[in-house]
C-alpha cells in the first residue's frame, strides 16, 4: 500500500484525526491525498488532488465523519472500488467502525492487510439522462405546498401502477433502515440482495412497500399532474424542482468495499442500534454490549427491591 485518500466530513473539525493519520503516514512513508477543496483543512504534507482523483490515486480511503461521509467515500470509488475505513466523529453510525483512539492500530492492520472486506451494493440510476449512484436510497420528494409526487412504476418495461404520495423511496438493504423505514418500509437484512420501493404518506395508487429482485429494472416516470419533484441521492439533493422525466434504477452488486476488523462486534453494535427501530433486545443481550467496566459494575449492583404491595400489578385502586 503506497497511498491513502482522506474523505472529510464537510463541516466538523477533523484536525485531531487527520494529525493522527499524518503522523502514522510519515512514520511509514505513505502518501496521503485529499481533495483540493479540503486542502486548507489538512497539513501541508497531504497532497491535494482533484476530488474525482482521490479514490483513483489511493490504495484505500479513510472516511472521517459519520455514515454520510462514509457513503460519499463509497460513491467516490464506485468506478474502481477501494477499501474504505470509517472513523467516527460525533454520533455513532451504522457503517463506521473505528474510534479515533483506535486509529493507529487500525492503520497498521490496514497496512498488513489484517482485515476483512464487507461488500455493499448500490443503486445505479439514470436521472433524466444523468448518471448517479446511491448506496442507501434514491428518493423523489414533493416540494412543500405544491401538491404530491405522482409517478408511474414500471418493472422490466411492464407497467405496474402509480404512486401519489409525499415521496417515493427506492432503497438498498443497508438503506432500508433509513428513509424507507421512516416511511413505513420493512427492515431488510444486509445479507439479502433486494430493492425496496416505499411510498411516504400515500394518498392514492400503490400504498405499501414493494420488495423486488436485484435483477429487475425499475423505472419511475413523472406524470403531468405531479408536484415539482426534488430528487435526493443518499439524502443529498441531486436535482431540484424537476417537473418531467424519468428515473431508471438498477441494482449493482459489489459496488463498495468497507473495511471490517471485528465483524462480530460490528454486528452486535448494529443489533443494538436496531433496538431503536423496534427490535428489542433481552436484558442480558444489552448487558453484553456494554463496555467491560460498565458491565462489571452492573453485575455488582444489588437486584432491585420488590415494590410495596400497593404498587404490585393487579392491586386494587
Amino acid at each position: 500500500m503506497s497511498g491513502l485518500g482522506l474523505v472529510l466530513h464537510p463541516t466538523r473539525d477533523v484536525t485531531e484525526v487527520v494529525e493522527i493519520i499524518e503522523r502514522w503516514a510519515t512514520r511509514h512513508r505513505k502518501t496521503l491525498y485529499v481533495s483540493e477543496e479540503d486542502q486548507h483543512r489538512v497539513p501541508s504534507s497531504v497532497e491535494p488532488v482533484p476530488a474525482d482523483q482521490v479514490a483513483s490515486r489511493a490504495d484505500a480511503l479513510i472516511s472521517i465523519g459519520g455514515d454520510g461521509t462514509m457513503l460519499g467515500a463509497l460513491r467516490s470509488a464506485v468506478r474502481d472500488p477501494k477499501p474504505v475505513l470509517g472513523v467516527h466523529l460525533g454520533r455513532l453510525g451504522f457503517l463506521v467502525e473505528i474510534e479515533p483512539p483506535g486509529l493507529p492500530d487500525a492503520l497498521s492492520r490496514l497496512l498488513s492487510k489484517d482485515f476483512t472486506v464487507e461488500s455493499h451494493a448500490c443503486l445505479a440510476c439514470d436521472v433524466c439522462g444523468d448518471d448517479v449512484v446511491a448506496f442507501n436510497d434514491i428518493a423523489l420528494v414533493r416540494q412543500p405546498g405544491a401538491g404530491f409526487v405522482s409517478v408511474t412504476l414500471a418493472i422490466d418495461g411492464q407497467q405496474y401502477g402509480y404512486y401519489r404520495s409525499d415521496a417515493v423511496v427506492v432503497s438498498t438493504p443497508i438503506g432500508s433502515t433509513a428513509y424507507s423505514y421512516a416511511a413505513g418500509g420493512p427492515l431488510i437484512s444486509p445479507a439479502a440482495d433486494s430493492v425496496v420501493i416505499t411510498p411516504a404518506a400515500p394518498m392514492a395508487g400503490i400504498s405499501r412497500a414493494v420488495v423486488l429482485s436485484p435483477d429487475e429494472k425499475i423505472r419511475l416516470e413523472l406524470q403531468p399532474n405531479s408536484s415539482p419533484v426534488v430528487v435526493e441521492m443518499d439524502g443529498l439533493v441531486f436535482r431540484d424542482a424537476a417537473t418531467e422525466g424519468a428515473v431508471d434504477i438498477s441494482y449493482r452488486r459489489d459496488a463498495g468495499l468497507v473495511v471490517r476488523f471485528d465483524p462480530l462486534r460490528y454486528q452486535e453494535r448494529n443489533q443494538l442500534k436496531m433496538t431503536l427501530l423496534d427490535l428489542p433486545f433481552l436484558p442480558e443481550q444489552l448487558r453484553e454490549l456494554l463496555p467491560e467496566e460498565l458491565r462489571r459494575r452492573s453485575q455488582e449492583l444489588p437486584p432491585p427491591a420488590d415494590p410495596p404491595p400497593c404498587a404490585t400489578a393487579g392491586s386494587a385502586g
